[in-house]
């Protein structure tokens, strides 16, 4: 793990239950797993249960599972991971995702049904001829608990045969914490889909 992880190195903890996703500076890395200095109050996590960790390093986004061992004041002990994977960031899981949403600029809202959806942005469609050179406010619901606010900025615009145009767009303004709350739900919901046609 001392090459993944390293002092100072800010890495992202993940929780079961979404909201209360929290980040840390890494103190020290042993052996056995490593320390980190949390910057929120450590609600909803908890000892022995397994959480999803992610960290930015030169070699893109650092992704594995290990558990909480011990829990101090804002300090926590991580177990070294079995396995960890990079996720580079052209590299997102993209997921199906359907939903009705509202695409906001000033007064103006656009209805628009979602297609696909990963960390770094969505594919939509809509009747509406929208202005590409804007970015537009959009509220992902990723459950009934779980919001993400964020910036959307249109890429590629085609119009179809049946008059709706398809659209495929970035996400932009993602603080950290979002996105990698992006790659989790993205990914979860792909393994659920890969165990289901197993």
């Amino acid at each position: 793990m001392r090459e993944l992880i390293k002092n100072e190195q800010i890495v992202t903890i993940v929780p079961q239950d979404f909201k209360k996703t929290n980040k840390g500076r890494v103190l020290d890395v042993s052996m056995d797993g490593f320390r980190m200095e949390l910057k929120y109050k450590p609600d909803g996590l908890i000892v022995n249960h397994i959480c999803d960790f992610y960290s930015y390093t030169d070699n893109g986004y650092l992704y594995f599972e290990s558990y909480i061992q011990n829990l101090e004041n804002n300090v926590i002990t991580i177990a070294n991971p079995v396995k960890h994977r990079f996720l580079q960031r052209r590299k997102f899981t993209r997921i199906k995702f359907i939903e009705d949403l509202e695409l906001k600029y000033k007064d103006k809202v656009h209805k628009i049904r979602t297609l696909d959806l990963s960390a770094g942005g969505m594919k939509i469609q809509t009747q509406d001829n929208i202005n590409m050179d804007k970015e537009y406010d959009v509220t992902l619901k990723l459950s009934d608990e779980q919001e993400i606010k964020c910036r959307y900025q249109l890429i590629r615009m085609e119009k179809g045969d049946n008059g709706l145009y398809t659209i495929s767009g970035r996400f932009t303004r993602l603080s950290n914490i979002d996105k990698m709350t992006l790659v989790q739900f993205c990914m979860k919901k792909d393994m659920e889909t890969i165990s289901q046609k197993g």
